[in-house]
């Protein structure tokens, strides 16, 4: 007897519009069918100065519905070594990182100003 016999997860995954075996469907992800490559897109980056004098770099311009913007700011995150956050699709990065940023965004593929 195998350990899943007779549970929903015995059976093959299949597709929710087509039902067909995921292996076999050839509908288009929802997530795929609206990104715009980051060579369409404008970000505009700039600094502010919070409470206490703390800095932080703003990315803004980025469509939050056609841009993955969770895994962009993991990237921003781990190549500046700061922390960060997402706040009404504005991307925030702790401290003046400007010029890091800048770099990554242009490697990616982004246009840039500010």
């Amino acid at each position: 007897m195998r350990l899943f016999e007779g549970t929903p997860f015995d059976r093959p995954p299949v597709c929710d519009v087509c039902g067909k075996l995921e292996a076999e469907c050839e509908c288009l992800p929802e997530n795929l069918t609206s990104t715009v490559p980051p060579q369409k897109q404008t970000a505009r980056l700039s600094i502010e100065k919070r409470k206490r004098g703390k800095r932080v770099t703003l990315i803004r311009g980025l469509s939050a519905d056609e841009t993955d913007l969770e895994h962009l700011l993991k990237q921003l995150k781990d190549r500046c070594g700061a922390g960060g956050r997402i706040d009404d699709g504005v991307l925030e990065i702790q401290g003046s990182q400007l010029e890091a940023v800048r770099r990554l965004l242009s490697e990616i593929g982004y246009r840039l100003k500010g």
